[in-house]
């Protein structure tokens, strides 16, 4: 609800620099006070991803200049993030993978730069609105090595926050946002070529479309017998290309040092202890549940437990009436149909008007044409 060192709003959807203060906009003076729920919040992502939450964190400063970013700098962590050494199991088609997880760090965002001709004259607007909002990075080992594994990371990456109730996921909005290094290399070879970085790519279906680009544009490139030059690229969904942005810079170039305005940050194994016993049950333990004590198909539970608000809606409509079959089906089949890929929350009745609906046919007070 507020900024990572800042009492300002997070609204989505503000008028511009409506959720901004001294602090946002990098006032003189003004100094940086931290966001307790938000390194709460850093701390469930990480249990959620098999990470060791490092019991001291350093804040450090991150320098380059845009006109997003009023302080010149950005709060962030970098050697010495608050957890490491995660993984995370993917499915891509039958096959199973774990894909291992290097770090997580927190940062503050930085704001919006808009450019818009419509807007008076040809100028150039800077939105602060983001500036400071808080931010995990969640960096991964170079183990993905398709395009259709990349989206299959982000997709199971997106089910765990969202079941953990860290993030709300919603690509469009910029809560989830992927940034994708691609670097290719002949077969038989075990470095790893020089790595393009793609930027702020906000959905599944981009991400693998701009990854299989760059992998063939990288092709290209080394068969005429040219370099692959190091640089961020951004992908135009429109042309369906990436095109360059600007040259990468190496971690000596943002010169990174210790921020002298914010202590280190110490936890204790008590207040780690104390978050992961209040974890929710997630995604693969939902569904071995659904199978040993519900007596569901593999099918039905995955289904079932792959949107944490439609697992919710069932096992809301299960408290009303103990049918897990039928009301699993009358989900699956009825209401996923009925809600097109919306929220389930747009829904005109609660879930336990669906387990009274089954009782009824249940004990045949209706049928089941009557009941749809």
């Amino acid at each position: 609800n507020s900024k990572l060192f800042s009492p300002a709003p997070t609204h989505f959807g503000a008028a511009p620099n409506a959720n901004t203060n001294e602090i946002c906009l990098g006032m003189p003076g003004v100094l940086p006070v931290l966001n307790e729920q938000a390194v709460e919040l850093a701390i469930r992502a990480a249990i959620g991803l098999n990470c060791t939450v490092n019991h001291r964190s350093q804040w450090s400063r991150k320098h380059y200049f845009y006109p997003d970013l009023p302080k010149g700098y950005q709060i962030s962590q970098y050697d010495q993030p608050i957890a490491s050494n995660g993984r995370l199991t993917i499915k891509v088609g039958d096959a199973e993978k774990t894909i291992r997880i290097e770090r997580i760090h927190m940062e503050e965002d930085a704001g919006k730069n808009v450019h818009d001709a419509a807007l008076a004259g040809n100028r150039s607007y800077v939105d602060f609105n983001r500036a400071g909002i808080p931010l995990v990075e969640i960096v991964t080992k170079p183990d993905l090595h398709s395009p259709e594994e990349a989206a299959a990371y982000m997709k199971s990456l997106r089910q765990i926050l969202r079941y953990l109730d860290v993030c709300d996921g919603n690509m469009e909005q910029g809560s989830l946002r992927c940034d994708a290094n691609v670097s290719i290399k002949p077969i038989g070879q075990k470095e790893l070529g020089t790595r393009t970085e793609l930027k702020n790519i906000n959905s599944f279906r981009f991400v693998s479309q701009a990854i299989q680009y760059e992998i063939l544009r990288q092709t290209e490139v080394l068969d005429r017998g040219e370099k692959v030059i190091q640089e961020t690229r951004l992908w135009d969904s429109q042309a369906k290309m990436t095109r360059s942005m600007r040259s990468k810079e190496e971690a000596h170039d943002y010169r990174y040092f210790p921020d002298p305005d914010l202590p280190d940050l110490v936890l204790n194994e008590t207040q780690i202890a104390e978050i992961n016993s209040s974890l929710p049950e997630l995604p693969t333990q939902k569904i071995e549940r659904y199978i040993s004590e519900l007596e569901l198909s593999e099918y039905d539970a995955t289904v079932l437990s792959e949107d944490v608000e439609i697992a919710n809606f069932f096992e809301s409509a299960l408290q009303e009436h103990k049918n897990p079959k039928a009301i699993g089906n009358w989900v699956i089949n009825e209401v996923l149909r009925a809600i097109k890929g919306t929220s389930i929350t747009t829904l005109a009745f609660p879930p336990r008007y669906l387990g009274r609906l089954v009782k009824l046919i249940d004990e045949q007070t209706i049928s089941g044409k009557i009941a749809k």
